[in-house]
Parts: structure tokens; C-alpha cells; sequence
């Protein structure tokens, strides 16, 4: 097994040839976009933190020609502002089933299951990561989750997961560095 030097840690060729096949990039929200953590207010707001570099790498797939979309459980009026901020065009809150949500992209694209990523970080997320061509886990995820996934971060979520994978897409696509878009 020869290893393909990425920038975060080295990766088998078997990753990287299923990399290449990903024309959908899906992600959970919560403990991926962001460290798993919510704030509440007093007043009942709901803060989450996400990270920059996460934005760019997906802008980034965006623009290379590769679809994102993100599956989360939760309804966040945030998740939704920061998404459409970054030209995420399916979004699925409330999805007590994922798998529902991964049938309707999957009909919507016309893609097989080897062109589709899903990352997760807890047990909910293995259902659809199971029927990707690459199911990837967050540094931090259950530990269920990382004995089954393709591919481990090295990068926890919230803290550049996502961008790491998007970074991981890209080069084995031969289109990273080309985007040299504005905010993320």
C-alpha cells in the first residue's frame, strides 16, 4: 500500500481514488461545522461557533464543480444564516432521518454512492455515512465512528474538520488552489 502525502497526514491511495469520485460533499452540522457545543442564552438565543477555514473549503468544492449539502438533526436559524452565507444549496434541518434526507439528494443529483462524502461525528451520522463511497469521521467523533470510517481528521470539528476534507477532495481532484475566492 503506497500512502499519497496530503497536507494534513499521509493518506492510502484507496482514499484518494475514492476522493476522486466525490461530486457531493454532505456534512452534519453540529460537531463537525461547528465543536458539538450550543450556547443558550438567557432569552433562549442559540449561538454556535464556526470556523472560517471550514467556510473557504467549502466555497472552494463550490467552485471546483462539486456539490455540498448539509444533514443535521437540529433547526438553527445560525446554521441556516451561515449556510446560505457560504452557497450551501441543500440544506435538511430537523432530519430525525438522515437517510431520508441522503435518498432526496441522491435522486435530486443523480449520483451513485461512490460519489458522495458524508462526514459525522456521532451515531446518528453512520446510517448514510455506511452508504458513501467515503464516509469520514471528525478527530473527535465516537469512537464507533472512527473504528468505520474511511478516513479520521486530524482536525477536530469545529476547528477545521470540514476544510481538511474539502482540502483532502480537492487535491486528489487536481483543483486545489485554484480558488482564490474573497470571505468564508
Amino acid at each position: 500500500m503506497s500512502l499519497f502525502n496530503t497536507l494534513y497526514q499521509p493518506v492510502p491511495d484507496s482514499i484518494i481514488n475514492k476522493a476522486r469520485a466525490i461530486k457531493l460533499l454532505i456534512c452534519d452540522v453540529d460537531g463537525v461545522f461547528s465543536d458539538g457545543r450550543i450556547y443558550l442564552g438567557n432569552q433562549g438565543e442559540e449561538l454556535k461557533a464556526f470556523h472560517t477555514r471550514d467556510g473557504y473549503g467549502v466555497k472552494a468544492l463550490r467552485q471546483a464543480g462539486i456539490e455540498v449539502a448539509v444533514i443535521t438533526g437540529r433547526n438553527s436559524a445560525i446554521v441556516q444564516q451561515r449556510m446560505t452565507a457560504l452557497t450551501v444549496p441543500f440544506i435538511y434541518q430537523g432530519q430525525e432521518n438522515k437517510l431520508a434526507a441522503f435518498a432526496d439528494l441522491r435522486q435530486q443529483l443523480q449520483l451513485t454512492p461512490e460519489q458522495i462524502a458524508y462526514i459525522g461525528d456521532d451515531l446518528p451520522d453512520w446510517a448514510v455515512m455506511q452508504h458513501c463511497g467515503l464516509s469520514v469521521a471528525v478527530k473527535d467523533a465516537h469512537p464507533y465512528l472512527r473504528q468505520h470510517a474511511d478516513y479520521i481528521t486530524t482536525m477536530a470539528g469545529g476547528f477545521g474538520a470540514v476544510r481538511e476534507l474539502c482540502d483532502l477532495i480537492l487535491i486528489s481532484q487536481q483543483h486545489f488552489g485554484l480558488f482564490d475566492g474573497s470571505s468564508s
